[in-house]
């Protein structure tokens, strides 16, 4: 590999800030360059205070290709109008939402999620809930990025729009809004980290009728990435759509408040449940499970069985999200997952590519912390690489395992492999210079199955008390 001096890292997350880290650490690099298309740090525990979009181009969102690149300006640098394409970047956050596994597997070896607990999960979960609200884990990262002057690498409101290979370097092409236009530049590196995740982009599937409902009654239909709350649904008649974890969020919450008009539909049946938390939330009495949706039909909505309901208001889709990467033309998409990572990291076409957080749910925070600590390793030189045979079959015989979907990316259930494979790939380092991974700890992983089954057991409680 190349002597790498300049990095550019993508995103200013959970994964970002814990790359900012392991990178600073290495005292290995000239220039470290992180760019945060929004405002501040936290990715997706980044408070909300605009309202959220209406959602457009339903065709695009249930083929998965909503999220195109952008037409660039011909010369760089330039000024050009204002960008009105859709690029999703708001996150996910309500009022009162807070995290639905432990602290403990969230926060990093080295640095502690405070302890603050609200009212609301007290009452939900008792006086040691283990829960933290939103805000506690923006402000978290944001203390991890404002530390040692790393917020003077951060360039916010910047977005990526394109990363490509030239030669030995990597030119990116960035983009920063303005009041009246948008001032379009480039930058070179010797090697880029993506940190900017994959739960921005909502999957909505395509069902005959969505749009016209939505074109009809703009915000009838929304992403759960939009929900703010169960206000907005007062003495409205609402069909959640998903069986995984923010559909049952959504469905409970309304359910429990006795927000809505009359039961909450949840299309359930039919669909998987949950890896983690199962079904239990769809059990309350105020929830009445639903088949798939066949149609929609003005303002009645059919389900697969012949059976319908009428006069909906509001129909919210639970139904997880779109992995896109618009700005690397060169690094394809499949079935929802980044092909050629070996270990969920090292771009094998490309060692100079790395990535931190391409996996699904589980100890993320934490796996982060391993997969930045190894990508900085390796591009300071104090780590090595296995021979390309060798880290492709790694992917080939993942797939045999696992499938060539989003089940590759999942690292449940064996955590303390994986985490001890990625510390052995980077090693101790060298003369006292970078993150020190610790041995996996059995504790975090038995702290995240705690953290399901505290879940679990509320809403049990909750619904047999209704």
């Amino acid at each position: 590999m190349v002597t790498i001096k300049r990095v550019a890292v993508i995103g200013a997350g959970p994964a970002g800030a814990i790359t900012i880290d392991a990178l600073s650490k290495e005292h290995a690099f000239d220039l470290i360059r992180v760019f945060e298309r929004r405002e501040a740090p936290g990715g997706c525990w980044l408070g909300e205070t605009e309202a959220p979009p209406l959602l457009s181009d339903f065709e695009g969102l249930a083929s998965r290709t909503a999220d195109a690149p952008i037409q660039l300006p011909e010369r760089l640098p330039a000024q050009a109008p204002k960008l009105q394409q859709p690029r999703h970047s708001e996150s996910s956050i309500y009022p009162y939402l807070e995290t639905n596994i432990d602290s403990i597997p969230m926060e990093f070896s080295q640095e502690s999620i405070p302890v603050e607990r609200t009212d609301r999960s007290i009452e939900l979960h008792g006086p040691d809930t283990p829960f933290r609200h939103w805000s506690v884990i923006q402000k978290y990262i944001q203390s991890l990025v404002d530390r040692n002057g790393y917020h003077d690498l951060v360039s916010y409101d910047t977005t990526v729009e394109r990363v490509e290979k030239i030669g030995h370097e990597w030119k990116v092409v960035l983009r920063k809004s303005g009041k009246e236009k948008d001032y379009y530049w480039t930058e070179f590196f010797d090697a880029v980290v993506v940190a900017s995740g994959h739960y921005s982009v909502p999957y909505v599937p395509a069902i005959e009728g969505v749009e016209a409902f939505e074109k009809t009654r703009p915000g009838s239909v929304i992403h759960s990435k939009h929900y703010r709350g169960r206000s907005a649904y007062e003495g409205k008649r609402v069909v959640v759509v998903g069986a995984s974890v923010s559909a049952a969020d959504i469905a409970f919450d309304l359910a429990v408040s006795k927000t809505t008009k009359g039961s909450v539909y949840a299309v359930v049946n039919g669909h998987k449940a949950n890896l983690y938390f199962g079904d239990e939330a769809f059990n309350h009495p105020g929830i009445s499970k639903q088949p798939s949706i066949v149609s929609i039909q003005g303002r009645t909505v059919h389900f697969i069985d012949g059976t319908s309901v009428s006069d909906v208001d509001h129909i919210i889709f639970g139904t997880g999200f779109t992995w896109t990467l618009p700005f690397l033309p060169s690094v394809p998409v499949r079935n929802n997952r980044v092909p050629n990572l070996y270990q969920h990291v090292v771009y094998n076409k490309d060692p100079t590519l790395l990535f931190v957080g391409a996996v699904a749910a589980g100890l993320t925070f934490k796996i982060f912390e391993w997969q930045a600590t190894l990508a900085a390793r390796l591009l300071a030189g104090r780590a090595t690489l296995p021979p390309l045979s060798e880290m492709q079959r790694w992917e080939e015989e993942r797939i045999a395992k696992r499938g060539d979907g989003v089940r590759f990316t999942v690292v449940y259930p064996d955590f303390e492999d994986y985490f001890e494979e990625v510390r052995k790939l980077a090693g101790p380092g060298q003369d006292g210079l970078g993150r020190k991974l610790p041995p996996f700890n059995r504790m975090w992983f038995k702290a995240f199955l705690d953290g399901w089954e505290l879940r679990k057991k509320m809403w049990r409680r909750i619904n047999a008390q209704a």
